[in-house]
């Protein structure tokens, strides 16, 4: 598995050179969406590990880029399906905290409910799921979280006794 991992690096760095400081803009923004892509389909193959060590080289080298949120969350997804989910919470987070006008914003914040769920904490899972939906209402995401959201009877719904 580490020996797959070194051989993905290196061919990272060999198709994808580091120096594109002369490169055109389109040129430059192609290259990394190429760096990406290649690192998605590790990750699209089930080599969690490969691709966790993929997205970490592409957020070193693109940290600038628009997709450097979306690296960090694949990071996190990746640490999820191994079911590392202290190190999920972790890159989740840091989705959410550096990068809170990405898109991955409300797809960060269910994950954390999620992981939060997996770890037997339901009380923070709720707050997330909920932060889901009043932050993101109208998302794919929020409509995730409603649906696992369980209806908490009012205190006057469970006092009111039917004759």
């Amino acid at each position: 598995m580490l020996r797959k991992c070194i051989r993905i690096l290196i061919a990272l760095f060999i198709f994808f050179p580091v120096g594109q400081s002369s490169a055109a803009p389109t040129q430059r923004q192609d290259t990394t969406r190429r760096l990406y892509d290649r690192v998605m389909d590790e990750f699209k193959h089930r080599d969690y590990e490969a691709a966790m060590a993929g997205f970490r080289l592409f957020i070193e080298l693109h940290s600038q880029s628009a997709l450097a949120a979306n690296a960090q969350y694949w990071i996190g997804e990746c640490q999820y399906r191994m079911r590392r989910y202290r190190d999920a919470l972790k890159s989740f987070y840091e989705v959410v905290s550096n990068y809170p006008l990405s898109p991955k914003s409300a797809a960060s914040t269910l994950k954390l409910g999620q992981t939060y769920t997996k770890l037997g904490d339901h009380e923070t899972a709720r707050l997330m799921f909920d932060r889901v939906v009043d932050q993101y209402p109208d998302s794919p995401e929020a409509e995730v979280a409603r649906k696992v959201i369980e209806p908490i009877p009012s205190a006057e719904a469970s006092t009111i006794q039917s004759p």
